[in-house]
């Protein structure tokens, strides 16, 4: 009889977690690990993530760490609000096949249930691993595009369950619940025309609910609940290899990481335009042109934004806040960003149209080409790929200048000391310092040395 898709990757998971990652996987969830506590810490204050952490109490009591509050939760409370502020600034890390943000849902699961498990920083190390592995595997094999909390809670059961010891057949029927009950993103992740276009909220990808979804099916598995287990054999919604193969190249080294807090359909227009700023006088720009794919088309784009996440949403406003603003003010965005006349004026002279060479290599490649006019002439930049993608991948420096970054805009240069130290520690394959990090007061990290 064949083997169902389910009870491999329940093999995977159980024969993985006791393994020591190394080599370039070692190093690059590593990164990874890093990367998302510096979008963490830049979510921390925006608004969702604050009401979260007011709601956390319906997820019960606990003593895990809710990172930079100085409070703690149950696991799952804390898993919950990890999420959400690692996932409000759209500064967390990506994966190009599956289109979406593994880091923001598998790292918040495995650090609270792995320090209630009492594991050991190694053994947390190869559940993220797990967890990337699994969640891209199933979100690239999707035959239709969902959002990141359609696929997260597929992760976040084999992260935790690989820290909690679960049985392989208990796994099985805890992958099923989290896939038939993640949040289904009808509305956000509904192909184009769209009408009307998503109203920017805090709900955004799903991606803090997913998370609460697997972890909570993981619970119902291992009390005796039962899931369809022969969920991703469904040929409407999914195209998985037969056999699944897992052993080999990692996903988590090819994961991609910003520098900008906005969607990554924005980062190639936004570094294709940096560039020409970098060698030509713009300051005077009639009109930007930006050559794009499909990806980039459907998001929503508004030249006047009225909140954080329609910003992050929007190649012209954003496009316009770096000719206006400068680079480093993208890497953390502040209310400040809204309702700047300047920036809406040149928004509105922003024009996106498709470029179909770009669009048949999308989703492997998200290319752009931007043409500025100014004073007369065109100025056309070459075609671009975004910085930090995992063939051209940010160096441990960037990652650092990143955290610093955010840190100064924050106003918490303790926290950019913090965050530095770290940078230092895991960069030299030392998994130090980071209990004492998540678990601090971010209020408290804003005096000066």
């Amino acid at each position: 009889m064949r083997r169902s898709a389910l009870a491999s990757i329940a093999s995977y998971i159980v024969e993985t977690r006791g393994s020591v990652i190394s080599g370039q996987t070692r190093d690059a969830a590593l990164r990874c690990l890093f990367d998302l506590i510096v979008a963490a810490a830049a979510g921390h204050e925006d608004r969702g993530p604050l009401a979260v952490r007011r709601a956390v109490g319906l997820m019960g009591q606990g003593e895990v760490p809710v990172w930079f509050s100085g409070v703690a939760s149950s696991p799952l409370g804390a898993a919950w609000a990890n999420s959400a502020a690692a996932s409000a600034q759209d500064l967390d890390d990506g994966h190009r096949l599956a289109r979406g943000h593994p880091g923001a849902v598998v790292i918040p699961t495995v650090i609270p249930i792995g320090q209630a498990q009492k594991a050991s920083w190694e053994q947390m190390l190869t559940a993220i691993v797990i967890g990337y592995e699994v969640g891209i595997t199933i979100a690239a094999a999707r035959r239709s595009y969902g959002n990141t909390g359609t696929w997260g809670a597929y992760a976040a059961v084999a992260a935790a369950g690989a820290l909690c010891g679960t049985s392989a057949a208990v796994l099985e029927h805890a992958l099923a619940i989290a896939g038939e009950t993640a949040p289904n993103q009808l509305f956000a992740s509904a192909p184009p025309p769209r009408d009307p276009s998503p109203e920017g909220s805090d709900v955004k990808e799903g991606i803090p609910w997913s998370v609460v979804t697997g972890l909570t099916a993981l619970r119902l598995a291992e009390a005796g609940h039962t899931g369809p287990r022969n969920i991703l054999e469904s040929v409407r919604h999914y195209d998985l290899p037969d056999p699944i193969r897992f052993g080999g190249d990692a996903h988590i080294n090819h994961v991609y990481h910003k520098l900008y807090a906005c969607c990554r359909h924005v980062h190639a227009p936004l570094d294709a335009l940096l560039g020409l700023i970098a060698d030509h006088d713009l300051a005077d720009a009639d009109a930007i042109t930006v050559e794009t794919t499909s990806g980039a088309l459907r998001i929503s784009n508004l030249a006047r934004p009225s909140n954080l996440t329609d910003v992050q949403y929007s190649i012209p406003y954003c496009l316009s806040l770096a000719m206006v603003r400068g680079q480093d003010g993208l890497m953390h965005l502040r209310q400040d960003v809204l309702n700047d006349h300047a920036v809406e004026t040149l928004a509105q002279r922003v024009s996106l149209v498709l470029n179909p060479s770009f669009d048949a290599r999308f989703p492997q490649e998200t290319l752009a080409r931007v043409t500025v006019r100014s004073r007369g002439r065109d100025v056309v930049s070459p075609i671009t790929a975004p910085r930090g993608e995992a063939s051209d991948p940010l160096t441990w420096c960037d990652l650092r200048k990143k955290a610093k970054v955010v840190s100064e805009s924050l106003g918490a240069p303790l926290l950019g000391k913090a965050l530095d130290d770290l940078a230092v520690n895991l960069s030299a394959n030392r998994l130090t310092g980071l209990s004492d990090l998540v678990g601090c007061n971010l209020d408290q990290m804003a005096v000066h040395p």
